[in-house]
Protein backbone atom coordinates (compact mmCIF):
# COMPACT_ATOMS: atom_id res chain seq x y z
CA UNK A 1 0.00 0.00 0.00
CA UNK A 2 0.94 3.45 -0.78
CA UNK A 3 1.73 6.37 1.56
CA UNK A 4 -1.31 8.45 -0.21
CA UNK A 5 -3.51 5.45 0.22
CA UNK A 6 -2.86 5.00 4.19
CA UNK A 7 -2.81 8.31 4.82
CA UNK A 8 -6.52 8.23 2.77
CA UNK A 9 -7.13 5.19 5.05
CA UNK A 10 -6.08 6.85 7.85
CA UNK A 11 -8.40 10.10 7.34
CA UNK A 12 -11.54 7.72 6.65
CA UNK A 13 -11.02 6.04 10.32
CA UNK A 14 -10.55 9.21 11.34
CA UNK A 15 -14.00 10.28 10.45
CA UNK A 16 -15.48 7.18 11.29
CA UNK A 17 -13.71 7.94 14.88
CA UNK A 18 -15.15 11.21 15.48
CA UNK A 19 -18.31 10.11 14.24
CA UNK A 20 -18.85 6.89 16.73
CA UNK A 21 -17.28 9.86 19.38
CA UNK A 22 -20.49 11.61 18.85
CA UNK A 23 -22.36 8.52 19.61
CA UNK A 24 -20.59 8.01 22.73
CA UNK A 25 -21.19 11.39 23.63
CA UNK A 26 -24.90 11.23 23.43
CA UNK A 27 -25.24 7.92 24.95
CA UNK A 28 -23.60 8.99 27.84
CA UNK A 29 -25.74 11.81 27.98
CA UNK A 30 -29.36 10.28 26.93
CA UNK A 31 -28.62 6.67 29.08
CA UNK A 32 -25.59 7.53 32.01
CA UNK A 33 -23.14 4.79 29.89
CA UNK A 34 -22.06 4.30 26.73
CA UNK A 35 -23.30 1.03 25.15
CA UNK A 36 -21.14 -2.39 24.95
CA UNK A 37 -21.41 -2.01 20.96
CA UNK A 38 -20.08 1.51 20.55
CA UNK A 39 -17.38 0.58 22.82
CA UNK A 40 -16.28 -2.05 20.98
CA UNK A 41 -16.56 -0.16 17.48
CA UNK A 42 -14.08 2.41 19.18
CA UNK A 43 -11.56 -0.23 20.37
CA UNK A 44 -11.60 -1.62 16.86
CA UNK A 45 -11.22 1.60 15.12
CA UNK A 46 -8.43 2.74 17.31
CA UNK A 47 -6.87 -0.47 16.85
CA UNK A 48 -7.65 -0.25 13.21
CA UNK A 49 -5.39 3.26 13.15
CA UNK A 50 -2.74 2.23 15.30
CA UNK A 51 -2.00 -0.43 13.23
CA UNK A 52 -2.26 2.21 9.91
CA UNK A 53 -0.17 4.49 11.58
CA UNK A 54 2.50 1.71 12.45
CA UNK A 55 2.49 0.98 8.79
CA UNK A 56 3.07 4.47 7.87
CA UNK A 57 6.58 5.05 10.40
CA UNK A 58 8.02 1.61 9.20
CA UNK A 59 7.29 2.81 5.39
CA UNK A 60 9.25 6.52 6.69
CA UNK A 61 12.01 4.37 8.37
CA UNK A 62 12.41 2.30 5.72
CA UNK A 63 12.61 5.10 3.15
CA UNK A 64 9.99 4.48 1.54
CA UNK A 65 8.98 8.13 0.62
CA UNK A 66 7.35 8.42 -2.98
CA UNK A 67 4.44 7.05 -3.87
CA UNK A 68 4.54 4.13 -6.42
CA UNK A 69 4.81 5.42 -9.86
CA UNK A 70 5.37 8.95 -8.69
CA UNK A 71 7.90 11.03 -10.78
CA UNK A 72 11.29 13.16 -9.34
CA UNK A 73 10.59 16.53 -8.16
CA UNK A 74 11.12 19.36 -9.77
CA UNK A 75 14.71 21.09 -9.87
CA UNK A 76 14.93 24.07 -7.10
CA UNK A 77 15.28 25.94 -10.21
CA UNK A 78 12.35 24.66 -12.05
CA UNK A 79 10.18 25.07 -8.98
CA UNK A 80 11.71 28.72 -8.93
CA UNK A 81 10.83 29.40 -12.54
CA UNK A 82 7.29 27.78 -11.99
CA UNK A 83 6.22 29.66 -8.89
CA UNK A 84 3.97 32.49 -9.13
CA UNK A 85 6.23 35.08 -8.04
CA UNK A 86 8.84 34.61 -10.98
CA UNK A 87 5.98 34.87 -12.91
CA UNK A 88 4.60 38.27 -11.87
CA UNK A 89 8.20 39.36 -11.36
CA UNK A 90 9.12 38.19 -15.44
CA UNK A 91 5.81 39.37 -16.76
CA UNK A 92 6.69 43.23 -15.37
CA UNK A 93 3.94 43.18 -13.15
CA UNK A 94 6.17 43.65 -9.48
CA UNK A 95 9.41 45.56 -9.59
CA UNK A 96 11.08 43.08 -7.05
CA UNK A 97 9.61 39.44 -5.82
CA UNK A 98 10.20 37.93 -1.95
CA UNK A 99 10.56 34.41 -1.09
CA UNK A 100 8.86 33.29 2.34
CA UNK A 101 11.48 31.27 4.38
CA UNK A 102 10.25 32.29 7.83
CA UNK A 103 8.48 29.70 10.08
CA UNK A 104 7.84 28.15 6.70
CA UNK A 105 8.28 25.29 4.68
CA UNK A 106 8.31 26.26 0.90
CA UNK A 107 8.78 24.94 -2.50
CA UNK A 108 10.23 28.01 -4.00
CA UNK A 109 13.60 29.13 -3.21
CA UNK A 110 15.70 32.08 -5.15
CA UNK A 111 18.57 29.23 -5.50
CA UNK A 112 19.16 26.96 -8.41
CA UNK A 113 20.84 23.41 -8.70
CA UNK A 114 22.21 20.94 -11.43
CA UNK A 115 19.34 18.21 -10.03
CA UNK A 116 17.12 17.31 -7.14
CA UNK A 117 17.65 13.91 -5.87
CA UNK A 118 14.19 12.17 -5.55
CA UNK A 119 12.77 11.43 -2.25
CA UNK A 120 13.08 12.91 0.73
CA UNK A 121 16.38 12.35 3.91
CA UNK A 122 14.61 11.87 6.74
CA UNK A 123 15.38 13.17 10.33
CA UNK A 124 16.12 10.55 13.32
CA UNK A 125 12.65 8.97 14.43
CA UNK A 126 13.06 7.47 18.21
CA UNK A 127 11.46 3.84 18.38
CA UNK A 128 8.21 4.59 20.95
CA UNK A 129 7.56 2.20 22.94
CA UNK A 130 6.39 2.94 26.02
CA UNK A 131 2.47 3.62 25.36
CA UNK A 132 2.54 0.11 23.57
CA UNK A 133 3.95 -1.59 27.43
CA UNK A 134 0.58 0.35 28.73
CA UNK A 135 -3.13 -1.43 29.40
CA UNK A 136 -4.81 1.20 26.87
CA UNK A 137 -8.34 1.79 26.94
CA UNK A 138 -10.36 4.56 25.09
CA UNK A 139 -12.62 7.28 26.92
CA UNK A 140 -14.84 9.58 25.97
CA UNK A 141 -14.66 12.49 28.74
CA UNK A 142 -12.79 15.20 29.14
CA UNK A 143 -11.53 13.72 32.35
CA UNK A 144 -11.01 10.64 34.36
CA UNK A 145 -11.69 9.66 38.26
CA UNK A 146 -10.68 6.98 39.87
CA UNK A 147 -10.30 5.51 43.65
CA UNK A 148 -6.95 5.08 44.54
CA UNK A 149 -6.03 2.56 47.84
CA UNK A 150 -3.99 4.53 50.29
CA UNK A 151 -3.80 2.66 52.90
CA UNK A 152 -5.09 -0.99 54.15
CA UNK A 153 -4.58 -2.42 57.67
CA UNK A 154 -5.08 -6.41 57.29
CA UNK A 155 -6.22 -6.99 60.96
CA UNK A 156 -7.50 -10.74 59.26
CA UNK A 157 -6.67 -13.45 62.10
CA UNK A 158 -7.86 -16.12 64.02
CA UNK A 159 -11.21 -15.76 66.23
CA UNK A 160 -12.08 -18.27 68.77
CA UNK A 161 -15.49 -18.90 68.95
CA UNK A 162 -17.78 -15.78 70.61
CA UNK A 163 -15.30 -13.53 70.85
CA UNK A 164 -14.87 -10.17 68.40
CA UNK A 165 -13.84 -10.05 65.41
CA UNK A 166 -10.66 -7.43 64.68
CA UNK A 167 -12.19 -4.93 62.07
CA UNK A 168 -9.55 -4.01 59.46
CA UNK A 169 -9.16 -0.80 57.91
CA UNK A 170 -9.09 1.05 54.54
CA UNK A 171 -8.50 4.63 52.95
CA UNK A 172 -9.25 5.91 49.89
CA UNK A 173 -8.71 8.99 47.61
CA UNK A 174 -10.76 10.48 44.81
CA UNK A 175 -7.90 10.78 41.78
CA UNK A 176 -9.15 13.14 39.41
CA UNK A 177 -7.23 13.48 35.76
CA UNK A 178 -7.78 15.46 33.33
CA UNK A 179 -7.52 14.98 29.71
CA UNK A 180 -4.09 16.55 27.80
CA UNK A 181 -4.38 17.95 24.63
CA UNK A 182 -0.72 17.65 22.95
CA UNK A 183 -0.48 19.53 19.37
CA UNK A 184 1.99 21.81 17.33
CA UNK A 185 1.86 23.19 14.05
CA UNK A 186 3.86 24.29 11.14
CA UNK A 187 3.29 26.60 7.94
CA UNK A 188 3.94 25.02 4.21
CA UNK A 189 2.98 27.18 0.83
CA UNK A 190 0.26 26.28 -1.41
CA UNK A 191 1.67 25.50 -3.86
CA UNK A 192 3.90 23.29 -2.06
CA UNK A 193 0.78 21.11 -0.49
CA UNK A 194 -0.63 21.25 -4.93
CA UNK A 195 2.40 20.67 -5.88
CA UNK A 196 4.45 18.05 -4.19
CA UNK A 197 2.26 15.39 -2.24
CA UNK A 198 4.71 13.24 -1.30
CA UNK A 199 6.54 16.47 0.70
CA UNK A 200 3.14 16.81 2.16
CA UNK A 201 2.54 13.32 3.19
CA UNK A 202 6.08 13.50 4.87
CA UNK A 203 4.99 16.54 6.89
CA UNK A 204 1.73 15.12 8.08
CA UNK A 205 4.33 12.12 9.23
CA UNK A 206 6.32 14.05 10.69
CA UNK A 207 3.97 16.18 12.92
CA UNK A 208 2.23 12.76 13.59
CA UNK A 209 5.51 11.85 15.37
CA UNK A 210 5.88 14.76 16.94
CA UNK A 211 3.00 14.78 18.50
CA UNK A 212 3.53 10.68 19.76
CA UNK A 213 6.82 11.35 20.77
CA UNK A 214 5.86 14.31 23.45
CA UNK A 215 2.88 11.51 24.91
CA UNK A 216 5.65 9.51 25.09
CA UNK A 217 8.13 11.81 27.53
CA UNK A 218 4.96 12.89 29.37
CA UNK A 219 4.14 9.43 30.11
CA UNK A 220 6.93 9.45 32.30
CA UNK A 221 7.63 13.01 32.69
CA UNK A 222 4.75 14.59 32.98
CA UNK A 223 4.71 16.75 36.35
CA UNK A 224 0.97 17.20 36.39
CA UNK A 225 0.85 20.92 36.36
CA UNK A 226 -1.75 22.19 33.50
CA UNK A 227 -1.73 21.14 30.95
CA UNK A 228 0.94 18.40 31.51
CA UNK A 229 -0.22 14.89 31.93
CA UNK A 230 0.37 13.32 35.00
CA UNK A 231 3.40 11.23 33.83
CA UNK A 232 5.14 8.12 36.36
CA UNK A 233 7.74 10.67 37.45
CA UNK A 234 5.29 13.01 39.08
CA UNK A 235 5.29 12.88 42.61
CA UNK A 236 3.08 10.93 44.69
CA UNK A 237 2.63 8.46 41.22
CA UNK A 238 6.36 6.22 41.82
CA UNK A 239 8.07 4.75 44.75
CA UNK A 240 11.47 6.10 45.28
CA UNK A 241 13.76 2.82 45.84
CA UNK A 242 15.21 4.73 48.30
CA UNK A 243 18.93 2.88 48.16
CA UNK A 244 22.00 4.93 48.98
CA UNK A 245 25.76 3.35 48.07
CA UNK A 246 26.10 2.49 51.83
CA UNK A 247 23.19 0.50 52.28
CA UNK A 248 23.92 -1.89 48.97
CA UNK A 249 27.48 -1.90 50.89
CA UNK A 250 26.17 -3.21 53.94
CA UNK A 251 24.21 -5.69 52.26
CA UNK A 252 27.54 -7.16 50.90
CA UNK A 253 26.60 -5.66 46.86
CA UNK A 254 28.37 -3.86 44.36
CA UNK A 255 27.18 -0.32 43.18
CA UNK A 256 27.22 -1.57 39.58
CA UNK A 257 23.79 -0.79 38.35
CA UNK A 258 22.84 -4.75 38.34
CA UNK A 259 22.48 -5.26 41.74
CA UNK A 260 20.24 -2.17 42.59
CA UNK A 261 17.75 -3.60 39.71
CA UNK A 262 18.03 -6.95 41.49
CA UNK A 263 17.39 -5.27 44.31
CA UNK A 264 14.03 -2.86 42.87
CA UNK A 265 12.87 -6.63 41.19
CA UNK A 266 12.82 -7.80 45.25
CA UNK A 267 10.79 -5.20 46.43
CA UNK A 268 7.98 -4.88 43.90
CA UNK A 269 7.57 -8.64 44.49
CA UNK A 270 7.10 -8.03 47.96
CA UNK A 271 5.26 -5.52 47.94
CA UNK A 272 2.97 -7.99 45.73
CA UNK A 273 3.74 -6.26 42.44
CA UNK A 274 6.08 -8.51 40.82
CA UNK A 275 7.98 -6.28 38.25
CA UNK A 276 7.57 -6.99 34.10
CA UNK A 277 9.52 -3.75 32.96
CA UNK A 278 12.91 -2.30 33.42
CA UNK A 279 13.35 1.51 31.86
CA UNK A 280 16.75 2.46 31.32
CA UNK A 281 17.97 5.19 28.93
CA UNK A 282 19.99 4.31 26.12
CA UNK A 283 23.32 6.05 27.51
CA UNK A 284 22.54 3.42 30.57
CA UNK A 285 21.45 0.34 28.70
CA UNK A 286 24.90 0.56 27.27
CA UNK A 287 27.05 0.81 29.57
CA UNK A 288 25.70 -2.14 31.38
CA UNK A 289 26.05 -3.87 28.28
CA UNK A 290 29.83 -3.08 27.12
CA UNK A 291 30.60 -4.45 31.17
CA UNK A 292 33.33 -6.96 31.31
CA UNK A 293 34.63 -8.83 34.01
CA UNK A 294 37.94 -8.92 35.32
CA UNK A 295 39.08 -11.62 32.26
CA UNK A 296 37.32 -9.14 29.59
CA UNK A 297 34.66 -10.79 29.24
CA UNK A 298 30.95 -9.02 28.25
CA UNK A 299 28.84 -10.04 31.54
CA UNK A 300 25.76 -10.03 29.58
CA UNK A 301 27.07 -12.61 26.73
CA UNK A 302 28.97 -12.13 23.44
CA UNK A 303 28.06 -9.83 21.57
CA UNK A 304 27.92 -11.36 17.90
CA UNK A 305 25.38 -13.58 20.07
CA UNK A 306 23.17 -10.22 21.06
CA UNK A 307 19.72 -10.84 21.86
CA UNK A 308 16.57 -8.44 22.83
CA UNK A 309 17.55 -6.48 26.00
CA UNK A 310 16.51 -8.26 29.21
CA UNK A 311 17.99 -8.65 32.87
CA UNK A 312 16.85 -11.06 35.42
CA UNK A 313 14.72 -12.25 32.84
CA UNK A 314 12.85 -9.31 32.85
CA UNK A 315 12.19 -6.99 29.20
CA UNK A 316 14.63 -3.89 29.17
CA UNK A 317 12.50 -1.06 27.38
CA UNK A 318 15.49 1.32 26.12
CA UNK A 319 13.78 4.79 26.06
CA UNK A 320 15.30 8.16 25.60
CA UNK A 321 12.37 9.56 27.93
CA UNK A 322 14.13 7.92 30.80
CA UNK A 323 16.26 10.87 32.22
CA UNK A 324 20.03 9.49 32.26
CA UNK A 325 21.23 8.17 35.21
CA UNK A 326 18.19 6.40 36.60
CA UNK A 327 16.32 3.65 36.32
CA UNK A 328 13.15 2.43 36.56
CA UNK A 329 11.13 -1.20 37.45
CA UNK A 330 7.42 -1.63 37.40
CA UNK A 331 4.28 -4.01 37.14
CA UNK A 332 2.85 -1.31 33.83
CA UNK A 333 -0.06 -3.16 33.70
CA UNK A 334 -0.88 -3.00 37.00
CA UNK A 335 0.99 0.57 37.64
CA UNK A 336 -1.43 2.71 35.73
CA UNK A 337 -3.83 2.83 32.77
CA UNK A 338 -3.52 5.11 29.26
CA UNK A 339 -6.60 6.61 28.01
CA UNK A 340 -7.48 7.97 24.31
CA UNK A 341 -9.59 10.46 23.96
CA UNK A 342 -8.55 11.30 20.33
CA UNK A 343 -5.98 9.97 18.29
CA UNK A 344 -3.82 12.06 15.89
CA UNK A 345 -5.73 14.28 14.19
CA UNK A 346 -3.98 16.24 11.24
CA UNK A 347 -5.74 19.08 9.90
CA UNK A 348 -4.94 21.90 7.20
CA UNK A 349 -6.27 25.47 6.97
CA UNK A 350 -5.59 29.08 5.14
CA UNK A 351 -7.75 30.72 7.76
CA UNK A 352 -5.06 31.77 9.86
CA UNK A 353 -3.39 34.77 10.78
CA UNK A 354 -2.39 36.05 7.10
CA UNK A 355 -2.01 32.66 5.12
CA UNK A 356 -4.82 33.61 2.58
CA UNK A 357 -2.39 37.12 1.38
CA UNK A 358 0.94 35.16 1.67
CA UNK A 359 -0.85 31.73 -0.13
CA UNK A 360 0.26 29.49 2.56
CA UNK A 361 -1.29 27.07 4.51
CA UNK A 362 -0.90 25.99 8.30
CA UNK A 363 -0.75 22.43 9.75
CA UNK A 364 -1.74 21.24 12.47
CA UNK A 365 -1.39 17.74 14.54
CA UNK A 366 -3.49 17.26 17.71
CA UNK A 367 -3.97 13.96 20.44
CA UNK A 368 -5.66 14.05 23.34
CA UNK A 369 -5.13 11.39 25.78
CA UNK A 370 -4.28 10.84 29.46
CA UNK A 371 -2.30 8.68 32.01
CA UNK A 372 -3.82 7.71 35.31
CA UNK A 373 -1.60 6.41 37.42
CA UNK A 374 -3.57 3.87 40.04
CA UNK A 375 -1.25 1.95 42.02
CA UNK A 376 2.63 4.11 42.34
CA UNK A 377 3.60 1.12 44.74
CA UNK A 378 4.33 -0.61 41.23
CA UNK A 379 5.96 1.88 39.72
CA UNK A 380 9.71 1.57 41.78
CA UNK A 381 11.98 4.75 40.97
CA UNK A 382 15.30 5.88 41.42
CA UNK A 383 19.45 6.54 40.61
CA UNK A 384 20.62 3.36 38.69
CA UNK A 385 24.47 4.32 40.74
CA UNK A 386 22.72 5.82 44.27
CA UNK A 387 24.95 8.13 45.96
CA UNK A 388 27.09 7.72 49.18
CA UNK A 389 24.25 8.98 51.54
Amino acid sequence: MTIEALMKSLDNIEAELKTMDTKAAGELATLGKVTADTKTALEQLGTEQRTLADRLTQLEQKGVLRAEGEKPADTWGAQFCKSEQYKAFAGGQVQKMRVEVKNTVTNTVANTAPERRPGIVSGAFRQLTLEARLVSVPTSSNAVEFVRESVFTNAAAETAEGAPKPESGLTTTLENVPVATVAHWLKISRQLAADNAALVAYINLRMRYGVDLRVENQILAGNGTSPNMHGFLKVGNHTAHGYTAAQLQTLGLANNGFDLIGLMIGDTQAGDFPADTILLNPTDWWKLRLTKDGQGRYLLGDPGMDAPPVLFNRPVEISSAVPVGNVAVAALAAAGTFHDREAVTIDMSESDGDNFTKNLVTIRAERRCMLAVERPLAFRYGPLKPAAA
